[in-house]
């Protein structure tokens, strides 16, 4: 495998992979953040160049120095040659099996290769599957009063207006905001993964509304690929159309900052799936992947 570092050839791969999207997403988010300041300190590998077949995105040696840290630990990965991905994926130099660590990826053909390596190497999988979904971007001439376009277009429902009782406002979340995402994110609630949400809103826009008593009450952030992640709404202001608000608001951002993005989320929360679907994105067929691997050692 080669290691990217030069800016024409990052351009040049973000590029070929803006045509193979969305089951290039992973790989092109955070792509794209590596060609802006790079925060994650992440390197791209290929294993090819200029006709590369699959493309490795990892955090540098000096990031993954926990052993158990799944969230820092993560691999993006894509391919066009699945059934070459195995001798990939065997090579110590590309994925580090003595640790634990993370695999994700918008392509379900990644997890053979995954399962065969692990299971030569004693490691446990566990794979999550949930539905991804991409924002069918409308059509607007390039002008001034786009923005104002885009937020007509995205207005809140009346229906979900006419259950509020009170003012809401949109912030940015910053790192003050950390332990309570942390709190009610279902995949978070420990140490390392605080210290993983404290660095993606040090790094990377959150989304928030606040109550009339200036209690965050809804709220998202964006991650090192790109992904809107780890949203949550207080019970007693859900239906309101706060995800609505907000998203009205980071989609605006995303199109003034030409930031991708996109969303995953549990196939069994199918309230969640109509209101995006409603709001403009799209079911993308291929789905978003994860493959959770940890060495029998840890288990």
């Amino acid at each position: 495998m080669f290691v990217l570092r030069e800016p024409q050839q990052l351009q040049i791969l973000y590029e070929s992979l803006e045509e193979s999207i969305p089951e290039s997403l992973k790989v092109y988010g955070a792509l794209f953040h590596i060609r802006n300041k790079n925060p994650f300190n992440l390197e791209v590998l290929v294993d090819a160049w200029p006709e590369y077949q699959t493309v490795v995105i990892r955090p540098q040696k000096e990031e993954m120095k926990d052993d158990l840290d799944y969230y820092t630990n993560t691999y993006h990965i894509f391919t066009k040659a699945p059934d070459k991905l195995e001798e990939v994926l065997a090579c110590p130099q590309v994925i580090n099996w003595e640790q634990a660590f993370q695999i994700q990826g918008c392509q379900e053909s990644l997890g053979e290769a995954i399962q065969k390596v692990a299971a030569s190497k004693s490691v446990q999988v566990d794979y999550l599957r949930t539905v991804l979904f991409v924002f069918e971007k409308p059509t607007l001439e390039a002008s001034s009063g786009d923005k104002m376009d885009l937020m007509k277009l995205l207005k809140i429902p009346k229906v979900l207006e006419d259950k509020r009782k009170e003012t809401f406002q949109n912030i940015f979340l910053d790192v003050s905001h950390a332990r309570l995402v942390n709190e009610h994110w279902e995949l978070g609630k420990n140490e390392k993964s605080l210290k993983y949400v404290e660095r993606c809103l040090q790094n990377f826009a959150g989304f928030g509304v606040l109550s009339s008593e200036g209690k965050p009450i809804s709220w998202f952030l964006t991650e090192q690929s790109c992904e809107i992640r780890m949203g949550y709404t207080f019970p007693k202001y859900q239906g309101q159309g706060h995800m609505w608000q907000m998203g009205c608001h980071s989609i605006a951002y995303f199109f003034s900052k030409k930031i991708p993005f996109y969303i995953h989320v549990a196939e069994d929360k199918e309230k969640s799936h109509q209101a995006l679907l409603s709001f403009g994105f799209k079911n993308a067929l291929c789905g978003w992947h994860q493959w959770k691997c940890t060495p029998k050692r840890y288990c």
